[in-house]
């Protein structure tokens, strides 16, 4: 499809991407009611899942997935939930493996192509919650997981209607390239902060898996992505886990209609990751690049962010 023009005009101070990107992690506040369920994957770990209603019985779901060491709580996750339950779709809130507060039960955890998990939650909302609309929508990390599995398969259940990708980072070799400039220091260390945490206490109960002192060289984010996320997951190093898992490789083979809205001030995206001549080569992809948004950033009014504001639009009107 062609690409859409976007009619996203943020308040004047959330033009400036830093700014809008700051805010909406730090600062927006999000309430709302979820009761978590655990359930069991097929390899014997585990998924905690956040769920929250709509005030009336709904066979309509939407499986929303956060992005890189989030949670089902953070407010761009909630604030779609909330919406959609306010249009009678229920809604739940994946936490990837050893986010929910409690560390998964295996080395290997969770990354940017990790599919299957929520192959598992799909079939668990099919089959034992008996939803028969499921839509899916993605941040960051999340929506490069989502536009992977929709493309990566030649066949997907017929429930699942329509997915909207935010702020997907298509390559990422070329978004970790980004996370590595100056530009995104802030965040970068964030992150890095973050992971070698977990990393830290993975090294603790398999210290056969990683030592200390390859924990304490890690200074940078490919570090870590060499060291920990490519060997724990099966992939020569950060460079092969990068090629494989992107979703740009897969946009062409997207069989359902699929939005991705990727704000073109967004610092942690590459040029690679807009991908015009696949969205125009495809009439199931449909490619937003608002101006303004930053990474996650889409404030607009009432605490209800545009890109949320578009996904119910966009799956109402398939």
């Amino acid at each position: 499809m062609p690409v859409i023009e976007s009619k996203y005009t943020p308040p004047f101070y959330f033009k400036n991407g830093f700014i809008s990107t700051v805010y909406s992690g730090l600062i927006r506040r999000v309430s709302l009611k979820q009761e978590r369920e655990r359930i069991t994957l097929s390899d014997g770990d585990f998924l905690d899942l956040d769920w929250s209603y709509s005030k009336e019985e709904s066979s309509k779901l939407i499986i929303l997935l956060h992005g890189l060491e989030g949670n089902g709580q953070r407010p761009y996750i909630t604030g779609a939930a909330k919406l959609f339950n306010e249009s009678k779709t229920d809604a739940v809130c994946v936490n990837f493996r050893g986010c929910s507060g409690e560390e998964n039960r295996f080395y290997y955890s969770y990354h940017s192509g990790a599919t299957q998990d929520l192959v598992e939650v799909i079939e668990h909302a099919i089959f034992n919650k008996n939803y028969s609309e499921i839509y899916l929508k993605g941040i960051s990390l999340g929506a490069n997981i989502i536009l992977k599995y929709l493309g990566e398969r030649e066949e997907i259940p017929n429930q699942i209607k329509a997915a909207i990708a935010v702020s997907a980072p298509c390559c990422l070799k070329g978004a970790s390239e980004e996370l590595h400039t100056f530009k995104n220091k802030l965040y970068h260390d964030l992150f890095l902060k973050d992971l070698v945490k977990r990393l830290k206490l993975k090294q603790e109960r398999f210290p056969e898996m990683i030592t200390k002192k390859e924990v304490n060289s890690i200074k940078k984010l490919i570090d870590l992505d060499n060291l920990y996320t490519a060997r724990a997951h099966g992939f020569n190093d950060a460079i092969d886990y990068y090629e494989k898992c992107s979703s740009h490789q897969f946009l062409h083979n997207i069989k359902v209609p699929t939005l991705i809205i990727n704000a073109l001030n967004d610092s942690f995206l590459s040029p690679e990751c807009y991908p015009v001549k696949k969205a125009k080569k495809n009439p199931n992809l449909f490619l937003e690049m608002p101006k303004y948004g930053g990474h996650s950033g889409f404030i607009d009014k009432a605490n209800v962010y545009y890109n949320e504001n578009r996904a119910l639009e966009f799956i109402s009107k398939g």
